[in-house]
Order: structure tokens, then sequence, then C-alpha cells
């Protein structure tokens, strides 16, 4: 029996890895951490000091591509410490899913809500652990118990999945779905603020807020909206998909109600994870999209009644969580921005190419669209991946023509050059 024990207690311990000193971002990067800390100093600014972040790039399998990825606000490749725990779970649950995943690695769960917590800044009790953004926010859009008339208050430049979501509230439940149309960039608050106030109404319930517009980078004044919203005793959504692992700030700092994310983005989790967070008094009035025995129970976990979904993935997320907080979330914003603009300033230089996205930092950090005149975002986009091998997305869409480019904390310098190069060359051809 006491050799039956001790065999649970360590397996148990396989799915709680990351939060211990047998971590594998202990044993795969922390010496390499150590050191480039050392490099830091007073007089190179952090997020341009090319050596510390030579480290990071090094960690990340995808800096050494073939391909230049620049579509990071689609989705990120994760560092060797999350790959490698990735695989590990994955072996471990193929010895006997019914064992491993349900005995050992759900054992990981609760340690992996905490810590979660912890880098949102909530109480555990408000994290629910699902699949990505879509899901987290789709929860919350048919979940709320909303009438005929109601209206809900979002843009034209939220992320389609919640689009279509509202639009089927609408078509099912016939509340009043209003977009606000805005031409961005834009780098004035309160333009942003009055539109939606004068779209208030007394049947307005919801704001839907995309804190990092997806198309264009653009930040919204999510937290003056939301205390405009909360005076007129309007409740606040926030679709945090591209901000959550990539801004510095804590979800309480939004005064929001609602808010959800997807892991796979800036945090760099595995591919298929994310994160709801509720206000703990809001849980019990919201129903989870999926079935569950307490429908209109206050456990947030009535949101994590998935089925069977993949242990492996949930539970690497703690390894993105600790390579994240080792290099620290204001350090990570900076060099992205940084890296944003570095390429964005320079372009602006190159006759016919057109910047789309605001370089001022309290309006956008990572994401920026570029254009040629005369090119189509589908064919500058070819061009970019045929004869360079960089990865970047078009967009085509409202009054957004350009591609999108977005690097992240393993992209080098050297590729964004090599993007200014394709710009320069595309550009003098058309």
């Amino acid at each position: 029996m006491s050799s039956r024990r001790t065999f649970l207690e360590k397996s148990a311990l396989l799915a709680v890895s990351a939060f211990t000193s047998n971590s594998l971002f202990q044993h795969l990067h922390a010496t390499g951490f150590d050191k480039a800390a050392l490099l830091l100093n007073n007089t190179v600014p952090d997020a341009l000091n090319e050596d510390y972040w030579a480290t990071i790039q090094d960690a990340y399998p995808a800096s050494k591509s073939d391909i230049i990825i620049l579509n990071n606000g689609g989705v990120s490749p994760q560092p060797l410490s999350v790959q490698t725990a990735l695989d590990k779970y994955n072996a471990e649950a193929s010895k006997g899913p019914s064992y491993y995943m349900w005995r050992v690695m759900d054992k990981g769960r609760e340690p992996l809500r905490r810590q979660l917590a912890a880098l949102a800044g909530t109480d555990p009790e408000e994290i629910a652990i699902n699949r990505n953004a879509t899901e987290a926010l789709n929860t919350v859009i048919f979940g709320l118990p909303l009438q005929r008339g109601d209206e809900v208050i979002g843009t034209t430049k939220d992320y389609p999945n919640m689009m279509n979501a509202w639009k089927q509230r609408q078509l099912r439940d016939g509340i009043v779905y209003k977009q606000l149309s805005f031409h961005f960039p834009v780098e004035n608050d309160e333009e942003i603020v009055k539109a939606f106030a004068a779209a208030i109404t007394p049947n307005t319930k919801i704001l839907h807020l995309t804190h990092v517009i997806n198309w264009i980078g653009q930040i919204l004044p999510v937290r003056k909206l939301a205390d405009l919203a909360h005076s007129r005793g309007i409740e606040v959504l926030v679709d945090g998909a591209h901000s959550f692992g990539l801004l510095d700030f804590k979800i309480p700092d939004l005064h929001c109600d609602y808010f959800g994310t997807s892991l796979h983005k800036f945090l760099s989790a595995p591919v298929g994870s994310g994160m709801l967070w509720i206000k703990k008094d809001k849980i019990g009035k919201i129903w989870p999209l999926l079935c569950n025995d307490q429908p209109q129970g206050s456990n947030i976990r009535k949101f994590e009644t998935l089925g069977t979904r993949s242990f492996a993935i949930e539970q690497a997320i703690g390894e993105a969580i600790n390579f994240h907080n080792a290099i620290g979330a204001k350090r990570k914003e900076d060099r992205v921005r940084y890296l944003k603009n570095y390429w964005a300033e320079k372009a602006l230089a190159i006759p016919g190419v057109k910047i789309h996205t605001s370089l001022k930092a309290p309006y956008s950090c990572a994401i920026c669209g570029v254009s040629i005149d005369g090119v189509k975002p589908a064919d500058l986009e070819a061009h970019l991946l045929v004869d360079y091998k960089i990865n970047t997305t078009p967009v085509s869409y409202d009054d957004m023509h350009f591609v999108r480019v977005t690097p992240h904390v393993y992209t080098k310098t050297e590729h964004l050059d090599k993007l200014l190069l394709a710009l320069g060359n595309l550009a003098a051809k058309a």
C-alpha cells in the first residue's frame, strides 16, 4: 500500500510540475534567463537590449524556422519548454488516457487555475479554463439572460465569431444588436467614448468591447468605456484575445464584468487553450454554453463541462505562464511595441507604402497594417510568402485593405529588416 501511494503521489506531481522547482522552465531556460538578466542595465532600455532578447529568441524553435512568422496575431508558436511539456503530457496520456488524464493530470487543474488567476489579478474562483476566446465569449453571449428588445452595442470591427454570435441572439431572441463604425486608427479616446455614449439608450444592457482590435491593432479605452457603462447600469463584456499575455494589465484594471481570451496567442500556450473570467457575483446568472447539472449555480467550474478534451494542452499552459513571468509583463509589452515601431517607422519612408495603425503607445502594440499603392492585400501577402518566406495575413474587410504584420518576443530585428527590404522592392516594382 505504501508503494502504491508513493506511485500515485509521484504520478500526480507530473500534472503540477510546472509550478514546482521541477518545472521544465527550470530545466530548459532558467539558467539562460538568469544570465540574460545580468545583461540588463540602465544605459540601454530593456526593450532595445538585443543581447538580452537573443536568449528569449533562442528559447523559441520558431526563431530558427525557414519561414519568418509575422502572423502572431493569429496564433503564436511556443517556446521549447511549452512544446516539451505538451509532448510529455501527451506521451503520459497515451499510456492510458482513462487513468493518466482523469486521475493524474486532472489534479493539475486547480494549481493551474490559481496561477492563471495570479496572472490575471483575480480570484481563482472567477477563472474557467477552456479552449479559446470564441468559446469563452460565446459562453457569456449565449448565457446572458437577455430579453426581446434588450440592446447590445459593439463595433463593426469586433472579431467575426463574436459579431455572428450576437447576430444569432438577435435572430433567435429578438435582442437589438447595434454596431458602431470607426475609421481606425483613432488617437483620441474621447472620440470613441462619445460615440458609445451617444448610442446608449434605456434599453442598452451590454457593451461588447474588443480590447485590441484584431484586424488593425487599435487599443480601445476599455476602462473609460466600462466606467461609462456602469454609470448607466450597463454591463461590459471584453474580448481580450489579443491583449492578455501582451499588454501589462490585470483584468480588474479594466472595470469590466466579463472577459474572455485565447492563451495560444501572446502567452504562447499550446494551440487550443483559453480562459474565461466572470466577476464572482455574476457567475450564477450566466447559463453555461454546454450542459451542467447546476446551470444556475455560482461555481465557475460549471463552464468547464466540455466533455473529453486534451488534458495535455491544458497542463502545458503552466509552462507558458512560467516563461511569461520570467520575462515580465511590462518588459514584454515594451519589446513587442518596439519591434512593431522598428519596422513600421522605417516603412513610412518607403514611397508608395502606407501604415494603417497608430504608432503611439496608448493606441497600439504588436499588430500593424501595411499596404502598397496599387497592390491588393492578397497579392502582397502572396509575394511576401513566396518571394521572401515571410508569413503575414491579408485583410480586406470593411474599410481595411492591407496586410497585417504581428511580431512577437522571438522575432529578430534582422527578420524585420528583411520585411522592409521586401516592401521596398515590391513598392518599387508597383
